[in-house]
């Protein structure tokens, strides 16, 4: 299929240096906001990319839980492979992609556990179905059907039908440490606005890339 003729023009908005926040959190929260006013769809919907030790990249898309000064928080299973691969190499990259505003932001940065205290407190916040989710899913595993997850599932509720359901301890949250970032607006004539942070002797530096 021959599609070298979709082509759109970005014309919604531009950048400038005077436009942005000098803490690049500030600016994420504030781009983040307008997201969300502007009805994007799952605006806290980010694509990681993590490396393996063959130097093999993947990447999957995720749900941004927690954000702020300290950095990006998400929640997965840390025996999938995703989790390998940051046990692996702990640098990674994360993607947002807000089309609808024509804009994306880059990060990237190193990855750490959050603490077990962090991640119960987030899954108690969970749906019960979630909740029951994290203990089914061997992620990332072959399995032979979803027979295989509705027979762990029907278990899962037998076990724990009365109560509180507990942390499963393969379980848990990962925060994202950003070391840099990159706010990209597009533009007509795709001479796009882009703007990357950068820590320099502690402290954020900002500068005008070319598109």
């Amino acid at each position: 299929m021959d599609i070298t003729n979709f082509r759109k023009d970005y014309t919604k908005f531009g950048l400038t240096r005077k436009d942005l926040n000098s803490n690049p959190f500030e600016q994420f929260n504030q781009w983040f906001e307008q997201a969300q006013s502007a009805q994007v769809e799952e605006p806290n919907a980010m694509s990681i990319a993590t490396v393996n030790k063959n130097r093999e990249p993947s990447i999957r898309t995720v749900l941004l839980k927690i954000f702020d000064d300290k950095g990006f928080v998400f929640f997965t299973n840390y025996n999938s492979a995703k989790a390998q691969d940051i046990e692996q190499n702990n640098s990674v990259a994360l993607l947002f992609p807000w089309l609808e505003l024509e804009r994306q932001v880059r990060i990237s940065g190193k990855v750490e556990k959050i603490s077990q205290a962090e991640s119960f407190a987030y899954f108690t916040s969970r749906p019960k179905g979630s909740q029951l989710g994290a203990w089914i899913s061997p992620q990332s595993k072959i399995i032979e059907s979803r027979d295989f997850l509705k027979q762990k599932l029907a278990e899962m509720k037998s076990k724990f039908s009365s109560g509180k359901i507990p942390l499963p301890s393969a379980w848990g949250g990962y925060r994202v440490v950003p070391e840099k970032f990159e706010f990209w607006q597009g533009r007509s004539s795709r001479l796009h606005d882009r703007f990357v942070y950068q820590k320099e002797d502690g402290k954020w530096t900002i500068h005008r890339l070319a598109p």
